[in-house]
Protein backbone atom coordinates (compact mmCIF):
# COMPACT_ATOMS: atom_id res chain seq x y z
CA UNK A 1 0.00 0.00 0.00
CA UNK A 2 2.65 2.49 0.89
CA UNK A 3 4.11 2.03 -2.63
CA UNK A 4 1.09 2.88 -4.07
CA UNK A 5 0.82 5.73 -1.91
CA UNK A 6 4.35 6.58 -3.55
CA UNK A 7 3.34 6.46 -7.00
CA UNK A 8 0.56 8.81 -6.47
CA UNK A 9 2.94 11.16 -4.86
CA UNK A 10 5.17 10.51 -7.99
CA UNK A 11 2.57 11.30 -10.05
CA UNK A 12 1.25 14.29 -8.77
CA UNK A 13 4.83 15.80 -8.62
CA UNK A 14 5.44 15.25 -12.49
CA UNK A 15 1.89 16.55 -12.81
CA UNK A 16 2.51 19.64 -10.94
CA UNK A 17 5.55 20.24 -12.85
CA UNK A 18 4.35 19.99 -16.13
CA UNK A 19 1.87 21.90 -15.31
CA UNK A 20 4.59 24.76 -14.34
CA UNK A 21 6.96 23.71 -17.53
CA UNK A 22 3.49 24.77 -19.36
CA UNK A 23 2.75 27.92 -17.61
CA UNK A 24 6.44 28.53 -18.47
CA UNK A 25 5.96 27.79 -21.78
CA UNK A 26 2.59 29.72 -22.03
CA UNK A 27 4.31 33.26 -20.58
CA UNK A 28 6.76 32.60 -23.57
CA UNK A 29 4.22 32.86 -25.83
CA UNK A 30 2.23 35.90 -24.21
CA UNK A 31 5.23 38.21 -24.23
CA UNK A 32 4.64 40.89 -26.75
CA UNK A 33 6.93 41.46 -30.07
CA UNK A 34 7.55 45.13 -28.45
CA UNK A 35 8.52 43.19 -25.43
CA UNK A 36 11.08 41.15 -27.16
CA UNK A 37 12.56 43.63 -29.11
CA UNK A 38 13.29 46.20 -26.34
CA UNK A 39 15.03 43.06 -24.76
CA UNK A 40 16.84 42.12 -27.78
CA UNK A 41 18.07 46.17 -28.13
CA UNK A 42 18.97 46.40 -24.25
CA UNK A 43 21.16 43.43 -24.92
CA UNK A 44 22.59 45.10 -27.91
CA UNK A 45 23.21 48.32 -25.75
CA UNK A 46 25.09 46.09 -23.31
CA UNK A 47 27.38 44.76 -26.03
CA UNK A 48 27.95 47.52 -28.04
CA UNK A 49 31.50 48.37 -25.85
CA UNK A 50 32.59 44.48 -26.21
CA UNK A 51 32.42 44.83 -22.51
CA UNK A 52 29.45 42.70 -21.20
CA UNK A 53 29.95 43.21 -17.95
CA UNK A 54 28.44 41.25 -14.69
CA UNK A 55 26.59 44.56 -13.73
CA UNK A 56 24.94 44.54 -17.38
CA UNK A 57 23.90 41.45 -16.80
CA UNK A 58 22.52 42.38 -13.18
CA UNK A 59 20.46 45.38 -15.43
CA UNK A 60 19.08 42.99 -18.35
CA UNK A 61 17.49 40.10 -15.69
CA UNK A 62 16.06 42.89 -13.18
CA UNK A 63 14.42 44.60 -15.93
CA UNK A 64 12.74 41.30 -17.51
CA UNK A 65 12.27 40.44 -13.78
CA UNK A 66 10.25 43.90 -13.22
CA UNK A 67 8.22 42.86 -16.41
CA UNK A 68 7.55 39.25 -15.25
CA UNK A 69 9.52 37.38 -17.57
CA UNK A 70 11.81 34.83 -15.90
CA UNK A 71 15.12 33.88 -17.05
CA UNK A 72 14.74 30.08 -18.96
CA UNK A 73 12.43 32.80 -20.96
CA UNK A 74 15.29 35.34 -21.50
CA UNK A 75 16.98 32.45 -22.77
CA UNK A 76 14.62 31.64 -25.55
CA UNK A 77 14.48 35.21 -26.42
CA UNK A 78 17.87 35.17 -27.41
CA UNK A 79 18.28 31.62 -28.90
CA UNK A 80 15.76 32.42 -30.98
CA UNK A 81 14.94 35.73 -32.33
CA UNK A 82 15.70 36.34 -35.77
CA UNK A 83 14.51 39.00 -38.35
CA UNK A 84 13.49 43.18 -37.79
CA UNK A 85 12.66 44.58 -34.17
CA UNK A 86 9.24 45.52 -33.65
CA UNK A 87 9.54 50.24 -33.46
CA UNK A 88 7.81 51.53 -30.66
CA UNK A 89 4.52 52.63 -31.74
CA UNK A 90 4.09 55.78 -29.35
CA UNK A 91 6.52 58.48 -28.97
CA UNK A 92 6.41 57.87 -25.14
CA UNK A 93 7.14 54.40 -25.57
CA UNK A 94 9.88 55.37 -27.77
CA UNK A 95 11.53 57.85 -24.91
CA UNK A 96 11.05 54.61 -22.28
CA UNK A 97 13.01 52.42 -24.31
CA UNK A 98 15.67 55.30 -25.04
CA UNK A 99 15.60 55.78 -20.83
CA UNK A 100 16.13 52.17 -20.77
CA UNK A 101 18.66 51.78 -22.57
CA UNK A 102 20.68 54.62 -20.90
CA UNK A 103 20.15 52.76 -17.62
CA UNK A 104 22.06 49.79 -19.82
CA UNK A 105 24.44 52.31 -21.29
CA UNK A 106 25.52 53.16 -17.56
CA UNK A 107 25.40 50.01 -15.98
CA UNK A 108 29.41 49.67 -15.39
CA UNK A 109 29.50 53.40 -14.35
CA UNK A 110 31.10 54.38 -17.89
CA UNK A 111 29.27 55.51 -21.48
CA UNK A 112 31.42 54.30 -24.45
CA UNK A 113 31.15 56.08 -27.72
CA UNK A 114 30.09 52.55 -28.98
CA UNK A 115 27.00 52.60 -26.32
CA UNK A 116 26.29 56.06 -27.27
CA UNK A 117 26.39 55.26 -31.33
CA UNK A 118 24.13 52.82 -31.04
CA UNK A 119 21.57 54.89 -28.77
CA UNK A 120 21.79 57.15 -31.56
CA UNK A 121 20.85 54.79 -34.00
CA UNK A 122 17.96 53.49 -32.08
CA UNK A 123 16.61 57.12 -32.00
CA UNK A 124 17.16 57.26 -35.57
CA UNK A 125 15.37 54.05 -36.13
CA UNK A 126 13.08 54.93 -33.96
CA UNK A 127 11.86 57.89 -36.19
CA UNK A 128 13.32 61.25 -34.22
CA UNK A 129 14.93 63.83 -36.48
CA UNK A 130 18.57 63.50 -37.08
CA UNK A 131 19.10 66.95 -35.93
CA UNK A 132 17.75 66.10 -32.51
CA UNK A 133 19.45 62.91 -31.65
CA UNK A 134 22.92 63.71 -30.50
CA UNK A 135 20.65 66.48 -27.77
CA UNK A 136 18.06 63.42 -27.04
CA UNK A 137 20.66 60.97 -26.28
CA UNK A 138 22.87 63.23 -24.28
CA UNK A 139 19.65 64.30 -22.36
CA UNK A 140 18.86 60.81 -21.28
CA UNK A 141 21.87 59.60 -20.31
CA UNK A 142 22.64 62.98 -18.17
CA UNK A 143 19.33 62.49 -17.06
CA UNK A 144 19.82 58.46 -16.10
CA UNK A 145 23.45 59.83 -14.41
CA UNK A 146 21.60 62.31 -12.55
CA UNK A 147 18.87 59.79 -11.00
CA UNK A 148 15.66 61.60 -13.05
CA UNK A 149 12.98 59.07 -12.67
CA UNK A 150 11.49 58.26 -15.91
CA UNK A 151 8.39 59.47 -15.09
CA UNK A 152 9.62 62.99 -14.17
CA UNK A 153 11.26 62.94 -17.48
CA UNK A 154 8.16 62.00 -19.70
CA UNK A 155 5.60 64.96 -17.31
CA UNK A 156 9.19 67.23 -18.57
CA UNK A 157 8.78 66.54 -22.05
CA UNK A 158 5.24 66.75 -22.35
Amino acid sequence: MLSLFKTIYLFIQIAENYNLLKLVYMKAETISTELKAQFLRLYQIALADDNFSLLEAEVLYTWAEERGINKNILDEILLSSTGELEIPSTVENKIRYLYDFAIMAWADGEISSDEKATMKKFALKFGFEEENITDLTDYLLKSVKDGIELSTLLKELN
